[in-house]
């Protein structure tokens, strides 16, 4: 099907003028925000610290969208919550809410019929309720233990008819009450990993340099008397692009790679009487074997290197990695 296109459609000036006039509305809106987080803020922060149950979101329309967002932002960064639809809360789902739990609910005018029609219940179950909302005096408002102020000025929509900068103040303050929490739990980078275990997320922060190295016989290695031809012997045979030299505890004390060969080839050096101590670079960078794979990515980065061997706590060398391991593994 074609689209035929109408002059106000490709009004490139207008186009580009409404989108920078949004995010000027939108990016003021939340900085106002900002003037207005006061000690209501630090006690809806300590009501959702100390619940033994979860925070229950909820949020009607777009409203519900962000209460979504917002529940997912809390749970992946160490509060348990979950969203619950105010309408299907109408019929069964006021059963999820328990009296250990609180009740975060997001409401721009206050006056969300299938959020206001919940009060009763929520009340009797003598379950705290955070509102954040553009209207203090609404009924949710009144109704609330906690109300966070949202309101603001305009919406970016020209009609100022559709939510746009007040959804954008709602995600604001929800972003803001999750790192707040997310502080206060003491929640480190490994806490974060262990809520996104698949994806980019999960395999930087949860990928380990042993969980990808090469070992064992894929690790190439020779002595320092070793001659040229078994050094290149080792290093064809084991695909690395590079051989670790080691002394007789098996501390690595050098390496010599293609890129090094490249070079000696090119200045014409005879390599037939020289032996993997004459080649070798001294002090090779190691990386342990219990560090993170994205260290890796770090080192390589920063020596200009694609290979790493990889020791023990005893500096032993237990195995190698290249960028091509890093890719297999998507760390990088």
């Amino acid at each position: 099907m074609t689209i035929q296109k109408t002059q106000a459609s490709i009004n490139r000036e207008q186009i580009l003028l409404l989108g920078k006039k949004t995010l000027e509305i939108e990016a003021s809106a939340v900085l106002a925000l900002k003037t207005r987080l006061n000690d209501t803020f630090v006690k809806a922060v300590e009501c959702m610290l100390d619940i033994k149950g979860r925070v229950v979101v909820m949020g009607m329309g777009k409203s519900g969208h962000i209460a979504t967002k917002v529940a997912a932002t809390l749970a992946s960064t160490g509060t348990p919550a979950m969203f619950v639809h105010p309408a299907e809360a109408s019929h069964g789902d006021m059963g999820m809410i328990t009296p250990q739990d609180v009740v975060l609910a997001l409401s721009n005018s206050g006056e969300t019929e299938e959020i206001t029609r919940l009060l009763p219940l929520i009340k009797r179950l003598g379950v705290s309720l955070i509102a954040i909302t553009g209207n203090l005096t609404s009924t949710l408002g009144r109704e609330a233990t906690l109300v966070i102020d949202s309101s603001v000025e305009k919406e970016a929509c020209p009609l100022n008819l559709a939510p746009t900068a007040s959804t954008t103040a709602q995600l604001a303050i929800g972003d803001a009450l999750a790192v707040a929490l997310l502080d206060a739990r003491g929640f480190k980078s490994n806490d974060f990993a262990a809520s996104h275990p698949a994806g980019a997320l999960g395999r930087k922060l949860l990928t380990h340099v042993s969980d990808i190295m090469r070992t064992e016989d894929q690790v190439p290695y020779v002595g320092p008397s070793e001659s040229m031809n078994e050094l290149l012997k080792e290093m064809s045979k084991k695909g690395l692009g590079a051989t670790a030299i080691i002394d007789s505890k098996g501390i690595p004390i050098g390496i010599f790679t293609d890129g090094d060969l490249r070079r000696l080839i090119e200045k014409g050096v005879s390599l037939k009487d020289l032996s993997a101590r004459d080649v070798m670079k001294k002090k090779p960078q190691t990386i342990i074997k219990d560090a993170l794979a994205v260290d890796v990515v770090s080192i390589m980065e920063e020596r200009s290197i694609n290979t790493l061997l990889v020791v023990d706590s005893l500096g032993v060398l237990c195995g190698a990695l290249n960028t091509n391991d890093l890719m297999r593994a998507k760390v990088i």
